[in-house]
């Protein structure tokens, strides 16, 4: 573990930049490793053999990689993103383009996939992961075709934006199309098999929500749900049957369900007992091969006994932190696992079974010792109304636990859940003297479906009282001083945050919203005019929103008037998924109201905080807002 230096709690870049090891990855062999982290100061990606020498350092700087396998001993695949800009015509202002690059291990340069083939989008639409074909790696991603135009048809154009599915011969970066796009008004995915062949194909109408599942030559499944909820999830285990989930329109329920590939049966309902939280599929032929049940144990549990010995051998291990298998060979010989928890900030291990041996690899964040990690722990409450739920506790590192200065940390999303571990947020906050609380308020994840969807029409409501309900339930422990609380959110946790100074009153000395919805009605519009016109996506937002009428009601720009703390906006200028005007407009609303307000614009910056410069400099201002409204000490 990184050590512990001096008493004094480290700067808080140390917490906001992206960590000094971000990700890994092994190759089928086992014999190479390849390591996303800041290497002597500069971000690299280093890929190493099996005694950590150094075989091709790749700079990255402030690239956003999204993900990278090594898909053999001498090949890298890396995906990453970029805002770009859209013209008038297209329904977006900016939008996130997916790359895929191909990386050579032997000195060769990068390739782009379809960097060379004329009339395509030179990016990826959706990755359908990756075959070895007769001895060559092959990817299969989605890709936009463009029409020919201009005299001649020398040229091309955008035509529309449905994605048909190519395959791409990683060795040679040949592109060869083995699906068509979907019909207009259609979404379409696809299962992709160990032969490289097509195995399952989901078509989803985005204006009545019927759908039907193609298998080898006939449809196997088909039905109506117009309000989204169809998905393929993975091939069976033995590879002649598909799985998929479908929430039942009746009960409210999402199943899942297993049909024969062949059109030799029906859909029959699987795991129905079992709430899953993780799959294990084989990365050679998209085969289910186990899963990790949702319970505090989290027990992987696959279906070969040896790889079931593996895992909980592996888990025994680091039972004393939260542990995750992150990467591993196809035989399970080689397996990269995580861990964080109460004093460890991030590690990452690459264990030999073999040898039974764990080799520590790096740490995430050096700088951050043992004794500087907060205590985090699960705390269950109530709501007012008698829902049960619960939330992180993060309590700073050396303190006790009575009467603590509190920052309410709510999640985005809103479908999404907080668990015990390193968050660096939330540490950051702590190790600056406050008690830090991530609510799993109704709607998270975290619990059944029920749970998800008593939050449906719940914005700016019963979702809202939840978080201060779980503030109440700390100061009735003793552990907070409910007098001296701000509240903290990015995403739908910046809406969250701004509902607690506008929507709510009395409650909170100050608000910082990163990235967040103010305007619901305008939020609404845009995503509705963005998914162009889908039936299926209005009904469904409509569904979580409620009624339009109380759009306005619940909408914190619509009454700024109302602010009862100062609030900090912060707002990445490219972000994709919440508009930049939702906070710009809030401070004009704020400004026109008297009201205390900053807003601090992050420039380059996406929806996801993903540079490291930025991350900094959002960290910096809301922690200095919240000790200036509420100091801890």
């Amino acid at each position: 573990m990184p050590a512990d230096a001096q008493d004094e709690p480290p700067p808080l870049s140390a917490y906001g930049e992206l960590p000094d090891i971000e990700d890994m990855a092994i190759s089928p062999s086992g014999e190479r490793i390849a390591v996303l982290g800041r290497f002597n100061g500069r971000r690299l990606l280093v890929v190493a053999d099996q005694n950590r020498k150094p075989l091709k350092t790749i700079p990255i700087d402030d690239i956003k990689v999204r993900q990278f396998e090594l898909v053999s001993d001498n090949l890298l695949l890396l995906r990453r993103s970029t805002t770009e800009k859209l013209s008038y015509d297209f329904a977006q202002d900016k939008f996130e383009f997916y790359q895929a690059l191909i990386i050579p291990l032997d000195g060769k340069d990068p390739d782009l996939v379809f960097g060379n083939k004329s009339g395509l989008v030179k990016a990826t639409f959706g990755y359908h992961g990756t075959r070895l074909i007769d001895g060559q790696p092959n990817a299969y991603f989605g890709a936009i075709e463009l029409k020919r135009s201009g005299p001649g048809g020398m040229d091309y154009e955008f035509d529309h934006g449905r994605p048909a599915l190519y395959a791409v011969d990683l060795a040679t970066n040949k592109a060869r199309k083995i699906d068509n796009s979907p019909s207009p008004n259609f979404d379409r995915d696809w299962l992709i098999d160990g032969q490289g062949e097509i195995a399952a194909k989901l078509d989803y109408s985005l204006t009545t929500g019927k759908w039907e599942i193609m298998g080898r030559g006939a449809v196997v499944a088909s039905g109506n749900n117009p309000t989204g909820g169809i998905y393929l999830v993975c091939l069976g285990r033995d590879g002649t049957t598909v799985i998929y989930s479908a929430r039942d329109e009746t009960e409210g329920k999402t199943r899942w369900y297993e049909v024969p590939l062949d059109g030799s049966g029906t859909p029959v309902e699987v795991y129905g007992d079992v709430e899953i939280e993780r799959i294990f599929v084989d990365d050679r032929n998209g085969q289910l091969i186990g899963y990790v049940k949702d319970s505090d144990e989290r027990e992987p549990i696959f279906f070969d006994a040896d790889k079931t010995k593996t895992a909980k051998g592996i888990r025994t291990a680091f039972a004393a932190f939260n542990n995750r298998m992150i990467d591993w060979t196809p035989s399970f010989s080689h397996v990269i696992v995580r861990t964080d928890g109460d004093g460890d900030s991030g590690s990452y291990f690459r264990v030999d079974m073999a040898r039974l041996k764990a080799d520590p690899i790096g740490w995430e964040r050096e700088l951050i010792g043992p004794k500087h990690v907060g205590p985090v722990s699960t705390v269950a409450y109530t709501a007012a109304d008698g829902l049960e739920m619960d939330g992180i506790l993060t309590l700073p590192p050396g303190r006790e636990a009575k009467n603590l200065p509190v920052v309410m940390l709510p999640h985005g999303g809103p479908h999404s859940h907080d668990i015990e571990t390193f968050d660096w947020w939330a540490q950051a906050f702590a190790s600056r003297g406050y008690a830090v609380f991530q609510p799993n308020f109704r709607g998270s994840t975290n619990r059944d479906e029920a749970f998800i969807q008593a939050g449906y029409g719940e914005w700016g409501g019963k979702m809202q009282s939840d978080i201060s309900d779980g503030l109440m339930a700390l100061a009735d422990k003793g552990i907070v001083d409910p007098s001296r609380a701000c509240i903290v959110g990015a995403s739908y946790g910046g809406y969250a945050a701004l509902a607690g100074v506008t929507l709510q009153q009395g409650i909170y000395r100050c608000a910082v919203s990163v990235n967040g919805v103010s305007d619901v009605s305008l939020m609404s519009r845009i995503e509705k005019r963005e998914g162009g016109g889908s039936k299926v996506q209005a009904r469904s937002l409509e569904r979580q929103l409620g009624p339009k009428s109380r759009y306005g009601d619940i909408s914190p720009r619509r009454h700024a008037a109302m602010a009862d703390a100062p609030i900090l906006l912060i707002h990445g200028r490219d972000d994709t998924v919440v508009a930049y005007d939702q906070s710009a407009k809030m401070a004009d609303a704020l400004k026109d109201a008297g009201k205390p307000y900053e807003f601090l614009e992050l420039k380059g910056e996406d929806h996801w905080l993903s540079l490291g410069e930025t991350r900094k400099t959002m960290l910096e201002a809301a922690v200095g807002f919240v000790e200036r409204h509420n100091p801890a000490k």
